[in-house]
């Protein structure tokens, strides 16, 4: 669930916005959003650590897994490319429905 409601609202706002207007670059932009802002969150989760020993290890310590970032931004790679490929039609005819037109793809 990882960036799958995140990319639809991002994709919701680029839209909005009229942000892109060539076909692909839409979902492109939407799950780098989604990855940027993932990456975001996991550095200010080291700088947290790195401030405070027992931030570190209270909160980082009880997970035990080193690989922990990389499989939190993977997760949201996963959602967000899910979320811009197999929900793109409904998205669509849901803005469709609301009046909100020019959708590029």
């Amino acid at each position: 669930m990882q960036c799958l409601v995140p990319a639809i609202v991002c994709r919701e706002i680029f839209v909005l916005n009229r942000v892109v207007a060539k076909r692909g670059w839409l979902a492109f932009l939407t799950v780098c959003f989604c990855m940027a802002v993932s990456a975001v969150y996991e550095l200010l989760e080291w700088a947290a650590a790195l401030i405070s020993i027992e931030a570190s290890e209270s909160f980082i310590g009880t997970q035990g897994d080193n690989w922990d970032a990389q499989n939190d931004m993977f997760c949201a790679l996963i959602g967000a490319t899910v979320a811009v490929v197999l929900l793109r039609v409904p998205h669509n005819r849901s803005m469709a429905k609301l009046g909100k037109s020019r959708i590029p793809g």
